[in-house]
């Protein structure tokens, strides 16, 4: 199994870490203010869950980026090069309370996290379901949630995809970042809060 990191510790951060703490996954969550920041959250989520560094977090096999998008510069900021290793952008490029949409000057928002994390084979998922569906039961109405993905290196893909279906969740490829990365963007794309099951 993969080493798995999170780079923030928002609504979206802790869902992630949720549903992979339910399926007894290791992995290790990881804000701004440093892990003793995150005691009781970790000690809320399971035992799995362990709080760390931004760097213990980024030095994952996966590490999931969840953070404000204003924040995003600073938080990726001085990590060591990815070489190669897998990072999920899990991000909108919107923040609470006003949610204006950022200007992204025609870019998808995954273009610009992959200038971010050099290095990184970059998947677009776990962005598009709101927080409490990410966390909560995937069969919970009795098919399985779908959770979207898309990437341009095909084995990243597989290695999320396969940690999507050990989460319980139906993984659907929408193809390259180009692609897919557009259709599940919050604002903008037609695909994201849409609570879809597949059944059988």
């Amino acid at each position: 199994m993969p080493s798995i990191g999170i780079i923030g510790a928002g609504n979206i951060g802790r869902a992630i870490a949720t549903a992979l703490a339910r399926h007894g996954i290791a992995a290790t969550l990881s804000n701004s203010r440093g892990p003793e920041s995150l005691t009781d959250v970790v000690a809320g989520i399971g035992p799995t869950i362990t709080a760390g560094s931004r760097e213990d977090a980024a030095s994952r096999d996966i590490v999931f980026v969840a953070v404000n998008w204003s924040k995003l510069p600073e938080a990726l900021a001085g990590l060591p090069g990815f070489g190669g290793r897998i990072v999920v952008d899990a991000n909108n490029p919107i923040e609470a309370p006003l949610f204006r949409p950022a200007e992204l000057g025609g870019r998808a928002s995954s273009e610009i996290v992959a200038q971010l994390v050099p290095g990184a084979r970059l998947v677009k998922a776990f962005n598009h379901l709101q927080p409490e569906l990410v966390a909560g039961d995937p069969a919970a109405e009795g098919g399985r949630r779908v959770l979207f993905l898309s990437g341009d290196d095909a084995d990243a893909k597989a290695e999320v995809g396969a940690l999507i279906e050990r989460l319980g969740f139906f993984g659907i490829d929408l193809g390259p970042l180009a692609l897919g990365a557009r259709l599940v963007q919050f604002p903008g794309g037609p695909l994201p809060a849409l609570n879809l099951v597949r059944f059988g």
